[in-house]
């Protein structure tokens, strides 16, 4: 699913207009994303968790070549699904 077609989703679901359920939309991705960049995590109740992760600096290889590189210290985003989310993806 794309972004129009999710936004065409919420404004059935809420009857708003889909421009008003675009910046809600924004809003929302924009919120998020700055919490994360601020280190916060954000608990959504039957949902999930998201947060960010510092990975250490480590060595990998290229599998191609064998070569040995370094890749630097970086943030990583975590998603933890909840448990009723994780239930009602695996229902039959």
């Amino acid at each position: 699913m794309q972004k129009r077609e999710f936004i065409s989703r919420v404004a059935a679901k809420t009857g708003v207009t889909k421009r008003d359920s675009e910046r809600a939309m924004d809003a929302v991705f924009q919120t998020l994303t700055e919490a994360l960049a601020e280190g916060e995590q954000l608990r959504i109740s039957g949902f999930g968790i998201f947060e960010t992760k510092a990975r250490a600096p480590r060595t990998a290889r290229n599998p191609r070549t064998g070569e040995t590189i370094r890749l630097p210290a970086a943030t990583a985003l975590i998603f933890r699904p909840s448990k009723a989310l994780k239930e009602r993806l695996n229902r039959p």
